[in-house]
């Protein structure tokens, strides 16, 4: 604009010269505009100069060379970060594998638990089935005493019968009436009886004996079976009590590691969250820088749309001047 009005005034003035034949006029005034735009363009020159110098001191202090774009400062902190997380992430591995094999283990003893409680069972259930046997041989046991009882009465009778009937035999041996009978001798009866009371005798210490004998193998296998079920249930509550032990123990070892994992993801929730926000912060940071970027950009854009202004002024400028030189020549 400028120089086109300069062109226009040039082109008044010429026709100045050309119809009011005043070249010296003509000359100072053309002098006077030169000198005029010369110092418009020393004056633009040196703001040029100036803004320059400052678009310099600019860049030399936020420019590209001191500008934070570099990273690498936060590589080492977000790698040891990452190396943080990793760690974090197989210890709670290693701990979820601890908790997994402490379920398999304690699934195992819960097992065995129940196989024991199976056995007891069944040893209970052999203790209760043997004490109707054992029941049934004390009732034998009080028959047969009923029976020797019994037996011993009618053997006590028996005695006392044959005593009678042995007294009554002797006197009627001694009376004073003999009778001879022409006859076989009868059967001796002593013999006879003192035969049949050592058969009963011999069969009744026979009996008793069988009895006795019977009756010891049943108490002593009863007792065998009472002793090796007393065992068995004891070592059965041993292993019962071991096996309480144990799982206690594990619940304890189960809770601390759920207690333990607890506290590393609240840890790891925390460190996630601090660092998320130390992110969060260095990402504001980088907008606000490449905001205030991209208006500086945006501002030497400007800037340079003017300085190519100016230079195309300075240029039609120096263009006039080479007319006005040619003019005068």
């Amino acid at each position: 604009g400028v120089g086109g009005g300069f062109i226009r005034a040039g082109a008044g003035c010429g026709d100045g010269i050309l119809f009011a034949n005043n070249e010296k006029a003509t000359m100072q005034n053309l002098n006077d505009r030169l000198a005029s735009y010369l110092d418009k363009v020393r004056l633009l020159e040196g703001d040029n100069a100036d803004l320059e110098c400052k678009i310099r001191e600019w860049y030399a202090k936020v420019g590209p060379s001191c500008e934070p774009r570099d990273y690498s400062c936060f590589h080492k902190e977000i790698e040891d970060l990452q190396n943080q997380i990793l760690c974090a992430a197989m210890e709670t591995n290693k701990i979820l594998l601890n908790i997994d094999n402490n379920r398999m283990t304690a699934d195992d003893f819960r097992v065995k638990y129940e196989t024991e409680c199976g056995l007891r069972q069944n040893v209970d259930a052999d203790i209760c089935n043997l004490r109707p046997v054992l029941d049934q041989l004390a009732s034998c046991k009080t028959d047969l005493q009923l029976q020797c009882e019994a037996l011993t009465e009618e053997m006590c009778c028996l005695k006392t019968n044959h005593e009678e009937e042995m007294s009554c035999l002797r006197k009627q041996a001694t009376g004073d009436v003999s009778v001879e009978v022409n006859a076989c001798p009868g059967p001796d009866l002593r013999k006879i009886l003192e035969d049949l009371r050592c058969q009963y005798e011999t069969l009744m210490e026979r009996n008793r004996k069988e009895t006795e004998q019977w009756y010891a193998c049943k108490v002593e296998e009863v007792n065998l079976e009472v002793v090796t079920s007393s065992q068995e249930i004891e070592s059965s509550n041993k292993q019962v009590t071991e096996l309480r032990r144990q799982l206690q123990a594990l619940e304890i070892n189960v809770q601390a590691q759920l207690t333990m994992k607890e506290n590393l993801e609240s840890s790891l929730a925390e460190t996630e969250c601090r660092y998320n926000k130390y992110l969060a912060e260095l990402q504001n940071q980088i907008s606000c820088v490449e905001q205030r970027l991209a208006e500086i950009r945006a501002e030497m854009e400007c800037q340079n749309q003017e300085y190519k202004t100016l230079l195309d002024v300075k240029c039609r400028l120096e263009q006039e001047i080479q007319t006005y030189h040619c003019l005068l020549e």
